[in-house]
């Protein structure tokens, strides 16, 4: 199995303060994990240096072995990694299915001179976007919404289609930060199944942070645990449960 992800000696300060340090991670292809831990702990920090938000300030991150350490954010994107946030951030005036385009932009087969004159080739490309939306849209069940705003979808169907625009980036691993955040049991339940249905049937992994264990044991092939933005445990679920130090961290003394 390859490896997708690769994270060296992690680490960032911000002022004097050090926010995550030596952290090392890796993410095999199609494997979907899980990366755990107490407020404050660090996780959306990480997540924020995969994908060049932040830059790090020590460390080495690759990408199917290849150094992102001088790309942009949109860069990043372009290569390979996606992720949705714990606070929705979609185009929330846009419809629905415009929403899911805009995760389309980064991969133009037209010239600006092309979309200038609205030649023939844009006009197909534009009908291939429509199609590949549409059929996120389906697999999703937003289908029959796509025309409507994405404000006046219920909260569930954001959090899908968060999930389907970052799909629309074709990436190779996609982040998840908190996708279960403010979801009752049931839509927690239906979101296992779609994120198990997305590894599958777009080939990807997923990195995700949640705070819902029941969903992190059930869903993670593996798990990363970090305390004080410091590795406190790595394994499998059962060795997680079981992990003493994890106990303490959650539960305190």
């Amino acid at each position: 199995m390859s490896i997708v992800l690769q994270v060296k000696n992690l680490g960032i300060d911000f002022g004097g303060l050090t926010a995550v340090n030596n952290l090392n991670m890796e993410i095999e292809e199609n494997e979907i994990v899980g990366l755990i831990g107490p407020n404050g702990a660090g996780k959306t920090t990480v997540f924020n240096m995969l994908t060049k938000v932040y830059d790090p300030s020590r460390g080495t991150i690759l990408l199917d072995g290849k150094d992102i350490a001088k790309m942009t954010t949109e860069e990043v994107n372009k290569a390979g990694i996606a992720r949705t946030f714990q606070n929705i951030r979609l185009f929330g005036k846009l419809s629905v299915i415009d929403n899911v385009k805009t995760g389309m932009n980064n991969h133009h087969a037209y010239s600006v001179l092309d979309a200038l004159l609205h030649t023939g080739k844009r006009r197909e490309h534009e009908k291939q976007i429509e199609e590949k939306a549409e059929e996120l849209l389906k697999i999703f069940n937003l289908h029959d919404a796509k025309d409507i705003e994405a404000d006046s979808l219920p909260y569930g169907a954001q959090r899908r289609l968060e999930i389907a625009r970052a799909l629309a980036t074709e990436p190779k691993l996609l982040l998840l930060d908190e996708p279960a955040a403010g979801m009752n049991p049931q839509e927690t339940e239906e979101l296992m199944n779609t994120i198990r249905f997305v590894r599958d049937k777009f080939n990807i992994s997923i990195l995700l942070i949640e705070h819902d264990m029941s969903l992190v044991m059930n869903i993670c092939e593996r798990i990363y645990v970090l305390n004080y933005g410091m590795l406190l445990a790595k394994g499998n679920p059962d060795e997680i449960k079981n992990n003493e130090k994890v106990i303490k961290a959650y539960l305190g003394d």
